[in-house]
């Protein structure tokens, strides 16, 4: 019940704003041990994904803490797991502001934030100053490419954050997927997909040799693809043995939102309006991968009931962001529950 009096003093601040304060105002409440006034237990429901096993299946999603300042007091909210970043190797400001934008009538957001980090020594730094992964929590590190890095050289960029973030990450997540940095979606197709992925997964078996522990990768994809884009992803992540993919990341389109205050900013689109299509692409994924790469399915998940379509859908986990802003703590719980009565149903969605 505190929460929706909290989104009405944030909601009257920019956008972009409000996020700092927000995280800020969790980690201080952290601190004091006053982490609970927000939050409600999560249900247990252990499950193993990726060969790691998660604690419950909700995960938050990349993007609300780019540089693993945060992750304490974000942990304490309830999430099965956290995943951090997008990190590139060199920090950068990303896109002018202003560049994030809500939505509220349709509960969306829109964003064109550019990867925006302190770079990936920085966010490493965080990582090792933060209790959650030394306790054996599930920690996902998401990496992208620097924008002044021309595409053709963008391997270069994954394989050097790969290299620094494999020692510190439960799972690493390959963002692929982001509308806001220039080309990076052309990454998704044919030949330059299987060329990056064939270079991810030599080095991550370099790495584990390196290590002595073998850390998972996933696929992170748009939901605006054709299905024979589809077809092709699923086809490369079963060739090159990858760990799981992440289903899906914002849209381009603004169906829904095109008539309301900020719908026609650019950028990618989340929140509800995201739902049908992220959700649509991820059952086209589970059918064509048939069970062999496991699926982390987000995007639109605004209440219970979607975060368990997106399990009836194919998906092994779920995580949420935008839902999160507009919902608050009590969604964890509320995934959490919903989730959990969907993996025990285990009925999968109609087409």
């Amino acid at each position: 019940m505190l929460y929706p009096l909290i989104r009405k003093f944030f909601f009257a601040l920019d956008a972009e704003t409000a996020h700092g304060i927000g995280l800020a105002g969790m980690s201080f409440l952290e601190s004091a041990g006053m982490l609970g006034l927000l939050a409600k237990p999560a249900p247990a429901c252990p499950v193993e994904v990726m060969g790691l096993r998660f604690p419950n299946p909700v995960g938050l999603a990349a993007g609300l803490d780019k540089n693993g300042a945060h992750i304490d007091a974000l942990a304490g909210l309830g999430f099965g797991f956290i995943e951090i970043g997008t990190i590139t190797p060199r920090p950068q400001d990303g896109n002018p502001k202003p560049r994030l934008f809500r939505i509220p009538q349709a509960q969306a957001i829109v964003n064109r934030m550019g990867f925006n980090n302190a770079g990936v020594d920085a966010l490493l730094a965080n990582v090792r100053a933060a209790r959650f992964p030394k306790n054996g929590g599930i920690l996902g590190i998401n990496i992208g490419k620097n924008a002044t890095t021309p595409i053709e050289k963008a391997a270069d960029d994954y394989l050097i954050c790969l290299d620094k973030v494999y020692g510190d990450a439960s799972y690493v997540a390959v963002n692929i997927s982001s509308p806001n940095t220039r080309n990076l979606r052309e990454l998704q197709k044919d030949e330059a997909l299987d060329d990056l992925l064939s270079q991810l997964k030599a080095r991550q078996q370099a790495l584990a040799q390196q290590h002595g522990r073998y850390v998972p990768m996933a696929l992170k994809i748009a939901p605006d693809l054709d299905d024979a884009q589809i077809a092709t992803i699923a086809d490369a992540l079963r060739r090159h043995r990858f760990d799981g993919v992440i289903a899906t990341n914002t849209t381009l389109s603004r169906e829904g939102v095109d008539h309301l205050p900020n719908g026609n900013e650019g950028g990618g689109l989340s929140g509800a309006p995201v739902f049908r299509k992220s959700t649509d692409v991820q059952h086209k994924l589970a059918t064509a991968l048939a069970g062999e790469v496991p699926i982390i399915g987000v995007g639109g998940i605004l209440k219970g009931e979607d975060a368990a379509a997106k399990i009836r859908a194919g998906a092994s986990l779920v995580q949420v962001y935008s839902g999160f802003i507009y919902r608050g703590p009590e969604l964890v719980a509320e995934m959490g529950q919903a989730v959990a009565r969907a993996l025990a149903e285990k009925k999968p969605i109609t087409a």
